[in-house]
């Protein structure tokens, strides 16, 4: 295996039917070799008689190379069993190029500018995809998604036909696969120190208001202390990231690391400037307010996260952003040794103006991207459904997670997966000699990502479960109509969007920590205008007019 660096997981993707006529006759666009009589010509290694349901076995030993995402979490080892057995089940060797997940998506890049990247290419999240577009280094893998017969059958069962339309560009076609969700899985939120809520009575909080108050009950208690001080700062652009996002959902706006410039709004019909919109003000607003009141550290939005935990143990603080994993093996485990009955519990992501909701599309996850130089090869048909299986079928996915049957887990009944003794997975068993991730290269999210809710939470511990089956009863808000932009439209737009997202970034930061007051709101949105505001969503709403014209 090459070794660049190291890589993140790799979740990789599954575009699903945009299926016309050229799903049903394996139509490629343009001349790139995707009809029947070339796809005849590529079918080294493949199986005749693939199909949902089934399992993939190449007819011959072949070799296809990936891009890893190097996780510092779990780094990748050559004699981890998930290679051997993939091989052993598959005939398919991966050559992976490793590339450290800090500095994966400048890689990735590079990579693909030079004509050197892997025919894999995983850990891309939607949008991303488009800046490889008009190069035509990537495979517009819609042409293809005919040869992915597990792919099309989650699409359809699942209901993700409109998801995966949003992925289009503006030839119509889409160049990401991306992971699959049955249904929303929602990771970050608030937790919250119950033992100190319990001694002074109050009760965990349901909303942002709720959230509000008893920050301030807190403050009243503790008045030397912040209640909050958060963490996902650092290594992002936006800052606490996290908070950001979630906060921003209750508004029904993405914010923090969930943030676009385009924003759908489904009552008017059109695309709107985020960072302009009342709903966006108000996530300001309601982080300004917490600043202000000294409910939360200021140093949230620029500290380490290493440094906000420290907080938290030492007890400069009472709250924190949280997923289920950093709740169990991080806060959990080390305030239990450091502060004697100390307690912390996640709360399902408090509910604001928008109501009980989750943000549209988010039953998409990062995925994968193809190569075009795929398409060259003789065995690019088995490449394809060694993808489809790996990715997407159930027996992949199954594997991918859990690995092995009677060597790293044991089946107790449908859906009911139990780790072999003396195997460890995030922490379930801290004494374990033996890591799922570490050890065997298992769960490994290069790989390892969405699926059917069974699969999916077989792995929540108790605390997760409950937080889960909260949030899956929430409603899901639409999900943005395609809007693709031609090639000379994009290269305009790239052109006006990062200044204008670097200049929302720097004021939103300004305007949470008081450093510009909020009164010069309007002053700010009239900043973006001079910034091309208006022009970039008027690129956007025409292209969202023109694709659904030519698609009517």
């Amino acid at each position: 295996m090459k070794n660049t660096g190291q890589l993140s997981r790799r979740q990789i993707l599954g575009a699903a039917g945009f299926l016309g006529l050229a799903a049903l006759t394996g139509c490629g666009g343009g001349g790139e070799g995707g009809d029947a009589a070339d796809l005849a010509k590529k079918q080294k290694g493949a199986m005749k008689d693939y199909r949902a349901g089934g399992r993939f076995k190449a007819a011959q030993p072949l070799t296809f190379s990936v891009l890893h995402n190097d996780n510092p979490g779990y780094p990748l080892r050559e004699g981890w069993l998930f290679w051997k057995e993939l091989t052993r089940r598959t005939g398919v060797t991966l050559d992976a190029t490793s590339v450290p997940l800090s500095d994966y998506e400048k890689k990735r890049s590079l990579l693909i500018g030079a004509g050197d990247a892997p025919l894999l290419i995983p850990k891309t999240y939607p949008g991303a995809e488009t800046a490889f577009v008009s190069s035509g280094a990537i495979l517009p893998v819609s042409e293809y998604v005919h040869l992915m017969p597990h792919f099309q059958a989650k699409v359809k069962k699942w209901r993700l036909q409109p998801e995966i339309d949003s992925l289009r560009q503006s030839d119509g076609r889409y160049y990401l696969l991306p992971g699959l969700h049955e249904k929303v899985k929602q990771s970050y939120s608030l937790a919250f120190r119950t033992d100190v809520l319990d001694r002074h009575g109050l009760t965990l909080p349901t909303t942002w208001d709720e959230v509000y108050e008893t920050f301030k009950a807190l403050k009243e208690e503790y008045p030397d202390r912040y209640p909050l001080s958060d963490r996902w700062s650092t290594n992002t652009p936006f800052p606490v990231g996290a908070l950001s996002q979630y906060l921003g959902q209750a508004y029904g706006v993405r914010a923090g690391w969930s943030y676009l410039n385009t924003g759908w709004d489904a009552e008017a019909g059109r695309f709107v400037f985020t960072g302009a919109t009342d709903a966006y003000r108000q996530v300001v607003e309601y982080l300004h307010r917490l600043v202000s009141e000294e409910l939360m550290d200021p140093e949230s939005f620029t500290q380490t996260d290493d440094e906000a935990v420290r907080k938290l143990l030492s007890e400069k603080s009472f709250a924190i952003s949280a997923n289920p994993q950093e709740l169990v093996q991080n806060y959990r485990y080390n305030l239990g040794k450091q502060v004697e009955g100390a307690t912390i519990e996640m709360i399902p992501v408090p509910i604001g103006p928008a109501g009980p909701v989750v943000m549209g599309g988010s039953r998409l996850e990062n995925g994968l991207m193809i190569s075009a130089k795929a398409l060259e090869r003789d065995d690019f048909v088995a490449l394809m459904q060694f993808v489809d299986w790996l990715w997407y079928s159930d027996a992949g996915q199954e594997f991918t997670k859990w690995g092995v049957e009677n060597t790293t887990y044991t089946r107790s009944g449908p859906g009911a997966y139990e780790l072999r003794p003396g195997i460890s997975l995030m922490g379930s068993d801290p004494d374990a000699p033996k890591d799922l991730q570490k050890d065997f290269g298992f769960y490994n999210g290069v790989f390892s990502y969405g699926g059917s809710w069974a699969l999916v939470s077989s792995s929540f511990g108790p605390d997760e479960k409950k937080f889960q089956d909260a949030m899956i009863t929430r409603e899901q808000l639409p999900v943005d109509p395609p809007h693709p932009l031609r090639a000379e439209e994009q290269e305009q737009a790239t052109l006006w969007d990062t200044p204008l997202k670097d200049h929302v970034t720097r004021n939103t930061l300004q305007f949470a920590l008081g450093k510009r007051p909020l009164s010069e709101w309007d002053d700010y949105v009239q900043e973006l205008r001079a910034k091309n505001m208006d022009r970039f969503i008027d690129l956007h709403n025409q292209a969202h007019e023109r694709f659904r014209e030519d698609n009517a």
